[in-house]
């Protein structure tokens, strides 16, 4: 199992951060089992770092790496880093009635499933992939 590091880079909300990496670690090899091929990132990473940061700093990342200056939740490097973004965590999941920490297990649990080789930009493997992802939360949460 790869060596999974979580960081909290941002400084207006307090995620609970013992409890997300509690849910991490369980949802590794749940996700590992669901990778889409053997060559996925997520069979080769020999270390995975998710770091919480705010929307400004995720729009920042946003532009220079995929030309959106806009915020986003999650972005995935296959070299084993996930950003996260609280402020995004907040705002959905408030609109989803989700509290912060579960919101952030979510797309902590989104860029595991994006080093194991899926995608999220056809709707039909978006929807797969959702719906896997909340397979895989709702087994960590039991």
């Amino acid at each position: 199992m790869a060596k999974l590091s979580l960081y909290n880079r941002q400084k207006t909300h307090r995620p609970d951060l013992p409890w997300l990496r509690r849910i991490v670690k369980a949802a590794f090899p749940l996700c590992l089992a669901q990778t889409r091929s053997p060559d996925a990132p997520l069979h080769q990473l020999e270390e995975i770092e998710i770091t919480i940061i705010s929307d400004e700093a995720i729009a920042e990342v946003h532009a220079e790496f995929l030309d959106d200056p806009t915020p986003t939740d999650v972005i995935t490097f296959h070299h084993g880093e996930i950003l996260v973004s609280a402020d995004t965590a907040l705002r959905q999941g408030s609109e989803h009635g989700q509290a912060l920490n579960h919101e952030l297990a979510l797309y902590m649990i989104h860029g595991l499933m994006h080093l194991g080789g899926w995608d999220d930009h056809e709707a039909e493997e978006a929807a797969e992939m959702a719906q896997r992802q909340q397979v895989v939360l709702e087994s960590c949460l039991g």
